[in-house]
């Protein structure tokens, strides 16, 4: 079974995941993606920051909410330690039922091309490839993804 907790990303199991996720990204993608991600976008209203847990309370995953723009919230920081065990898909419903909740009407993210097990992903989760925004613009080495999530408030 896997729960899903709200927690700062200062938290000592969210720096674990956080400094895991970086080490896996730099080596797939040859940069640790930590450049594109500051705790504090991820406190705060409109924000959010989850952990998922084992039955037996150890940290197995986390995954991130910051608003992007008026009704439009970015994932951050997407990790499970073990794949193929529903942590991902665990923490990615967890954070689209935050967004709805928070008044989100999308959700975007960003992930690097060669990281095709992420692309395949969020493909599967019913997220469809947008055109690169934001910081992302003019980086072929980026693919940029959107999925509507209910409300249109936030």
């Amino acid at each position: 079974m896997i729960h899903i907790e709200d927690a700062d990303p200062d938290h000592a199991d969210a720096k674990v995941l956080i400094a895991a996720l970086s080490q896996r990204l730099a080596a797939i993608t040859g940069s640790s993606g930590q450049a594109s991600f500051d705790a504090d976008d991820v406190r705060g209203p409109g924000a959010a920051f989850l952990l998922a847990r084992d039955e037996l309370g150890r940290a197995i995953g986390c995954g991130a909410l910051r608003p992007l723009q008026p009704g439009v919230a970015e994932i951050k920081r997407m990790y499970a330690a073990v794949a193929g065990q529903g942590v991902g898909s665990a923490v990615l419903a967890a954070l689209e039922a935050k967004a709805k909740t928070l008044g989100y009407a999308e959700i975007r993210l960003e992930t690097r091309r060669v990281n095709t097990v992420a692309v395949g992903f969020y493909l599967r989760a019913g997220y469809r490839e947008i055109p690169p925004y934001g910081r992302y613009v003019g980086r072929p080495e980026a693919v940029c993804f959107a999925k509507p999530v209910g409300s249109t408030s936030a």
